[in-house]
Parts: structure tokens; C-alpha cells; sequence
């Protein structure tokens, strides 16, 4: 279909829009074509009287595309999707191997002695002794085999109680107690398990003799000071020894001492000059243990 307007023809498709510009009171007009149609059959004759133009507004040709933008910033993120079926339970392992045997732990504390068994039945007689004049030699015997009994008790205490040689300063010896001086560092705690091991506990001195052999021995070995087996762990501002055997004949705290400070002293040791000082039970330090002779 053509239309035409200031003697053009033009195909319909290639007039999306056409303006006309008409003196109507000063206005401009825009008019579409079938607007322009309907203006003309309404108003017939008179439209063309009037000084008008019309201008038609044809699209150009398709350009080139454009370069392509850049990446736009990422949307915001989805709804969070349902959540999905339980899966099925996997196939139970094979069991593994077996993995190596630990360390072996420390050696538990002496149990107590048993009850004496019942006495077996009577031996034969012996045969008569030759007469001789034995008195001399059998006393010199028995002397032996006392002397013989101590040896070896004190060799499986040794044994027992010095695994690491290099770490004890030596052993001092009163007429009831054994001392072992243990210069390697621990906490108090660990101290004591380590005197418990091997059948004894952390020094306590119950007296003036016990206090002055300890302390002489923490000079000897030239320390300033080792724990000592006394403690306020259980009943705080109550001082007892670790066999649990409370203080009430002796003591030897150094002046303003016991003061518990920053409320974290519950452990004591021992200086060089005799002195007893309460202290935290975290740090490591040298030790002393005490054995009691009779049941070594």
C-alpha cells in the first residue's frame, strides 16, 4: 500500500511516524498516519489551506554492533534450595590392624606385706654335730650373715630406686631413714609419685636432727633449695605431711612464712640454711625422697 503526502509516495512499512508541523494557534502538531488519514477526511479541504509541512521520519539502515560490554556485576544470590534426600549408610570398614603396644607405665606403689603362712610340718632329726670348739666361728658367721642381709637389702634398694644414676646427688642415711637427693626437675605432684614408685615419699622432717641431715645435704649437692613432703592440698592453712600424718611437734618456717601467696601456695620446700618456705606446686624443682630402713 502507497500513501502519499506533499506529492511522495512511500510504502506504509517504511513510515512508522510522520510529523506534521501546521500554524494551528502556534502549536506543533505530531501526527501519525492514520491520524493524518482521519484529519484529512474530517477535515477535507480546509487542512490543505493551511500553511503546513510534513516531514516523514524514515529509519535508517541497521549499524554495525556494538563492542561488547563489560561483565556486569553478579546478581544476588539464589534462594537457598531444599534440602536433599538422607543418603543411603555406607558399607561398614574392614577393622583395621592392630597398632604397638604403648610404654610401659610406671611402676605401681609397693603393695602391703601379706600374713605370715602356716608353719610346715617338723623336719627329721639331723645327725650329731661333730664336738668341736665352734663359739668363735659360729659368732663370726652370724656377724657375716647380718652384714650380708644389709648388703643386699641396700643393693635392691639401689636397684629399685636409682634407674637414673646420673640424676641422684647421693644417698644420706640417718639411724631410721634413707635420703636420695633427685636432681632432675619436676612438679611436686610428680615428685611424690616418683619417691611413691620406688617404695618411699617426699623427705618430711619430724624433727630437729631429720631437718638439719636434709638440709645439709641439699648444701653438699649445692642447691639453694629441693620440695619437701609437706603440703596444704587437702584443708587449706593446714599443713600436714604427704603420708598424711599431721605437724604438731615440729616445724621450721622461714619468718612471714606460711603467707599462701596470690592464693596459690599449697606445696613447700626446703632452703639450704634449714628453712621452710610455702610455695606453688606448678614449677619444677629438684626433690628429696625418705625411706624408712625397716622397709627396705
Amino acid at each position: 500500500m502507497l500513501l502519499s503526502a506533499s506529492g511522495w509516495k512511500i510504502p506504509l512499512k517504511f513510515w512508522p511516524i510522520i510529523t506534521r508541523y501546521c500554524s494551528m494557534k502556534g502549536e506543533k502538531l505530531f501526527v501519525s498516519v492514520m491520524g493524518l488519514i482521519l484529519l484529512q477526511s474530517s477535515f477535507g479541504q480546509h487542512m490543505t489551506e493551511e500553511p503546513c509541512s510534513v516531514q516523514i521520519l524514515v529509519p535508517g539502515l541497521k549499524g554495525d554492533p556494538g563492542e561488547k560490554g563489560e561483565k556486569g556485576a553478579p546478581g544476588r544470590p539464589g534462594r537457598v534450595g531444599p534440602p536433599g534426600e538422607i543418603g543411603q549408610p555406607g558399607v561398614k570398614g574392614q577393622k583395621g590392624i592392630m597398632g604397638h603396644y604403648g610404654k610401659m607405665g610406671p611402676r605401681g606403689i609397693k603393695g602391703v606385706k601379706g600374713d605370715m603362712g602356716e608353719a610346715g610340718p617338723k623336719g627329721p632329726n639331723g645327725e650329731p654335730g661333730v664336738p668341736c670348739e665352734c663359739t668363735p666361728l659360729r659368732k663370726m658367721i652370724g656377724e657375716m650373715d647380718i652384714l650380708v642381709a644389709q648388703l643386699s637389702s641396700e643393693l635392691k634398694f639401689i636397684k629399685n630406686a636409682l634407674p637414673s644414676p646420673a640424676a641422684v646427688a647421693g644417698i644420706k642415711e640417718t639411724d631410721s631413714k634413707v635420703y636420695l637427693l633427685v636432681k632432675e626437675e619436676k612438679r611436686y605432684l610428680d615428685a611424690e609419685i616418683y619417691c611413691q614408685g620406688r617404695g618411699g615419699h617426699l623427705a618430711m622432717p619430724k624433727d630437729e636432727g631429720a631437718n638439719a641431715a636434709i638440709a645439709g645435704y641439699i648444701t653438699e649437692a649445692g642447691l639453694s633449695r629441693v620440695y619437701i613432703g609437706i603440703n596444704d592440698l587437702d584443708h587449706e592453712g593446714l599443713f600436714a605431711y604427704v603420708d598424711r600424718s599431721p605437724m604438731s611437734t615440729f616445724s621450721r618456717w622461714r619468718k612471714g612464712e606460711p603467707n599462701n601467696a596470690y592464693d596459690d601456695e599449697d606445696c613447700v620446700d626446703m632452703a639450704a640454711s634449714g628453712d621452710w618456705t610455702d610455695v606453688a606446686c606448678h614449677p619444677t624443682m629438684y626433690f628429696v625422697c625418705e625411706f624408712d630402713k625397716d622397709s627396705m
